[in-house]
């Protein structure tokens, strides 16, 4: 497995209305997660809107990408999320890939 970092931006006066609609993903988007190979999927924030978000895939960021952009209910969530992000765009067209540096098991 690739183990994935990115981050992205929130607006800060958002936040905690980001965060509380991830407390109710819709089902088909966590169903399209687990299809299209994201796994152990966790979000993280800071009080400034940082976001940063890590998963593990078989491939890579932009693959595990490309199989969401072709789930209709991605484009759907990534519609409802937009209003959340500083920039005018989806949140999922802001990921900031990392580099991932050091490993311990």
């Amino acid at each position: 497995m690739k183990r994935v970092g990115f981050h992205f931006h929130v607006r800060p006066d958002r936040l905690a209305e980001y965060k509380e609609q991830h407390k109710h993903v819709w089902q088909d988007m966590l169903d399209a997660l687990h299809e299209t190979g994201w796994h152990n999927f966790t979000l993280f924030s800071r009080a400034d809107g940082l976001i940063f978000g890590y998963f593990e895939t078989d491939e890579s960021l932009q693959a595990a990408q490309a199989k969401m952009a072709a789930k209709e209910i991605n484009t759907r969530w990534q519609e409802f999320m937009s209003p959340f992000v500083d920039a005018n765009a989806r949140p999922d067209e802001t990921f900031v890939e990392l580099e991932e540096y050091f490993h311990l098991d």
